[in-house]
């Protein structure tokens, strides 16, 4: 399994257009891709502008279709304009456990 965790930094008054968004890319991620295992979406506690994407695939490859999706495509012409900072860590998952 492959798993990214992605940092975005959100111009200020620009947090709930970015949860929005995100949200809606998440569930259809998680709802109609079978390589996405997981999609969290979280914000950090010391600064509401900066939110992390927890995502977990099958493999490198399901990531890859994941960024061919029309709502990841979609989601992506929506949110250029609102981060200031992005930053990706790419991980291979060693154990998960189930929920």
């Amino acid at each position: 399994m492959f798993c990214i965790v992605v940092k975005n930094v959100v111009k200020a008054g620009y947090s709930e257009q970015y949860l929005s968004i995100m949200k809606e890319n998440a569930t259809a991620s998680v709802e109609n891709e079978e390589g996405c295992l997981v999609f969290d979406v979280m914000v950090s506690q010391e600064n509401d502008h900066c939110f992390y994407l927890y995502e977990i695939y099958t493999s490198e490859a399901a990531l890859a279709v994941h960024k061919q999706t029309s709502h990841y495509l979609e989601s992506r012409k929506h949110l250029a304009d609102l981060i200031e900072d992005q930053s990706v860590l790419r991980c291979d998952v060693v154990q998960r456990n189930p929920q």
